[in-house]
């Protein structure tokens, strides 16, 4: 009912009488106050006045479909939307969903998180309305060998995102991080239900660091993490960004639903490697062993050469580069 009165407000010109809404959807004028109020409290700037009813002067920063949809290009991925202003993991929810048959494209956001969780379990610091946190259903036809390609799109979506909005000096850490001036900026955690030979579903978590300020980052972070604000030294329009973001997912993971190719992806993820050409550490569960980053691969794959001279295609695992940040990722 809120979102209907929203839209009320939003296509009037000037102020737009209780009488007006309540006679539009059939409710009472107190039921009207009341949404009104609810939509002040989360950060609508409504002006109320006895005589000429209701006014939308500022709308909320919030990322809920009503107010992103107008950035969305895309046919649906983002048009199936669950917005939460708290939740434990949007991961944890976005499985919960995918187990009950919620459709490909179904994107669930949260202002906030208590849990939210990067890789190998570690916590992502997720203060409210300062950042992107969300994940993504999807479902494709595929191998499961092929599902850690989906992180590559992620990357490579937030990365042209990012570009759009005039941050040139970004970088992609493969698989699953974005990079500025050395610190780590976005997360992306891709979590698989599969069976043999048969993908069941895909959720991809994308937790994105936009207006944080440093003092919002735990001490054990601020040497490590930054956001889009600390580095622009103004707010970012987080609507327009999530638009971009989930636009550019569309057009990368069609390419590989309907065409098997995901050269755009790589020709982004290669341009703006962090990684190629550096000497690298990885870490593949107890194995730890240095090499060069000299390539990623049509398959999405890291392609690595090591201290012998051979070469070797890493599939995942942890990378990180040694003396670039204090890390381990």
């Amino acid at each position: 009912m809120k979102h209907k009165i929203m839209e009320f407000l939003k296509n009037s010109e000037g102020y737009i009488s209780g009488e007006e809404i309540s006679n539009k959807l059939g409710v009472s004028r107190a039921s009207i106050w009341k949404h009104i109020n609810a939509l002040k409290d989360e950060g609508y700037e409504i002006e109320s006045s006895p005589k000429k009813g209701y006014r939308l002067v500022n709308s909320a920063d919030i990322l809920n479909y009503e107010e992103i949809k107008r950035y969305l290009n895309t046919k649906y991925i983002g048009r199936t939307f669950y917005h939460f202003h708290h939740i434990d993991s949007t991961n944890t929810k976005a499985k919960e969903l995918s187990r009950q048959g919620e459709i490909e494209g179904t994107v669930i956001l949260s202002e906030s998180q208590s849990a939210g969780r990067g890789r190998l379990g570690r916590v992502w610091c997720s203060p409210e309305r300062k950042g992107i946190w969300f994940s993504i259903i999807l479902r494709p036809d595929i191998d499961p060998v092929q599902a850690s390609k989906i992180t590559l799109m992620g990357a490579a979506s937030v990365y042209k995102a990012l570009e759009s909005m005039g941050f040139r000096e970004c970088k992609i850490k493969w698989p699953n991080d974005l990079i500025i001036n050395n610190k780590k900026v976005c997360g992306i955690l891709t979590e698989m239900s599969g069976e043999l030979n048969k993908v069941n579903y895909i959720v991809m978590g994308i937790g994105l660091n936009v207006n944080i300020d440093q003092n919002d980052f735990p001490e054990e972070l601020k040497h490590i993490a930054t956001s889009l604000k600390i580095e622009k030294g103004e707010m970012i329009d987080r609507k327009k960004l999530l638009g971009e973001i989930l636009n550019n997912l569309e057009t990368y993971y069609d390419e590989f639903i309907h065409s098997n190719s995901i050269d755009t992806t790589i020709d982004i993820c290669k341009k703006n490697s962090i990684l190629l050409g550096s000497e690298i550490q990885c870490i593949d569960r107890n194995n730890i062993f240095n090499a060069k980053a000299i390539d990623i691969n049509p398959e999405g794959e890291l392609v690595i050469q090591l201290k012998d001279g051979s070469i070797k295609n890493i599939i995942s695992g942890e990378v990180s580069i040694r003396g670039l940040y204090g890390y381990v990722e």
